[in-house]
């Protein structure tokens, strides 16, 4: 039986070296581009890390211990060959960014227990193999951003795009029936709060004047040729494509 790639050893010491401050002074366990195989057991020595990033490499796995992390806030596994989640991954209540983007995982190894992250506001799916998205990710009251192109999604659940907080879904590039529908997925989610309607009689004079120099601004604004549009920039629902991209850094999600 031929075996796989050996992989990169990771020591407890060149760990504790890749220990980062991250922007809001969290400490940051960066190990993303170093050719790992296998979940290093060493790291779970420094298990009160708040952030952890474990991207890039060649991981198919990831272990039950992961719950020692409970400290954990921010966690990227994007790029690697994960075909499964453990369950026990619902245990870390504190994480509000998870990226799982760019792996090999299947709506059957999703774990139901994602929906326990009740803190979880942005949540990365996208370039996996997912046929549909559990119903149950709806509990996640709190996920203000998820990604979900390039899978092969026929639909999404009513409970995920009536998520209360939810302002940005990327659904692109999946198989959806009416390619009207794909559009409308792939849109950032819109919502008005309170539409009032009035006539001018009911204005006072101030009232309407701003309302009118409003209405000759966005008048101007329709008259005014537009210039070609820049390509869409979505800081952290990029969607990657590494074999295209020489500088992997500019879709990387953070």
């Amino acid at each position: 039986k031929a075996k796989g790639p050996k992989g990169k050893k990771i020591t407890l010491k060149i760990a504790k070296n890749s220990i980062r401050i991250s922007s809001d002074g969290g400490r940051r366990l960066d190990l993303s581009k170093m050719g790992i195989t296998t979940f290093p057991k060493c790291i779970l020595k420094l298990a009160d890390v708040d952030e952890l990033d474990l991207s890039r490499n060649m991981l198919k796995k990831i272990p039950s211990s992961i719950q020692k992390f409970q400290k954990l806030r921010w966690l990227d596994l994007h790029s690697n060959q994960l075909e499964e989640l453990p369950e026990a991954i619902g245990t870390l209540q504190n994480l509000f960014y998870l990226n799982i983007c760019n792996n090999k995982l299947t709506t059957r190894n999703l774990p139901e227990e994602l929906n326990l992250l009740k803190n979880l506001r942005i949540l990365n799916l996208g370039l996996n193999c997912l046929e549909s998205i559990p119903t149950s990710l709806g509990a996640l009251k709190e996920l203000k951003e998820i990604g979900l192109f390039d899978n092969v999604l026929t639909t999404i659940p009513n409970s995920v795009k009536k998520l209360p907080k939810l302002k940005k879904l990327n659904a692109k590039r999946n198989p959806f029936p009416d390619s009207t529908k794909q559009e409308e997925h792939a849109d950032s989610i819109k919502r008005i709060e309170t539409l009032y309607l009035v006539e001018e009689k009911d204005l006072c004079s101030s009232c309407l004047k701003t309302c009118q120099d409003e209405r000759d601004k966005l008048n101007k604004l329709k008259n005014v040729t537009p210039r070609p549009s820049k390509k869409p920039s979505f800081p952290l629902l990029l969607t990657p494509n590494s074999s295209a991209k020489d500088n992997q850094e500019e879709w990387r999600l953070r």
